[in-house]
């Protein structure tokens, strides 16, 4: 068992399991009864997505220092009881069962899933490389 990181909205991979979407904001235009069965989420799980200035700060960032800057708030505010609290819990239901995190973002190395990757690492996630 594994958690997969994933680009929410794309198709769903095998033994992808549930799909947990880490972001602020639902899918603009979808309708909630629709979020799973477009590939999105099937559970919102904000806790673990940047705050709304932490995704603004991430959007506008075009340049690798920026990107940087935007990684290390991230970083800042994962390291709260609740976010570490849910990290640790998904670490451990890695190991136990199968599922998927992520986020809209088309480009991972640019995205908040990239420290999410990192971080569920740092905790002994049993996370599928890609």
């Amino acid at each position: 068992m594994s958690v997969h990181i994933v680009r929410l909205g794309s198709p769903r991979g095998v033994d992808e399991g549930i799909r947990i979407g880490t972001v602020r904001r639902p899918p603009r235009g979808v309708p909630k009864s629709e979020f799973a069965t477009r590939d999105y989420y099937d559970l919102w799980f904000p806790t673990l997505a940047p705050s709304v200035d932490t995704m603004k700060l991430g959007r506008a960032a075009k340049t690798p220092a920026e990107r940087k800057a935007f990684f290390r708030r991230y970083r800042s505010e994962m390291a709260t009881a609740d976010a570490r609290h849910a990290l640790d819990l998904l670490a451990a239901l890695s190991h136990v069962t199968g599922f998927s995190v992520g986020c809209y973002c088309e480009e991972e190395a640019h995205c908040h899933r990239s420290v999410l990757r990192e971080l569920l690492l740092e905790r002994g996630a049993d996370v599928v490389a890609d």
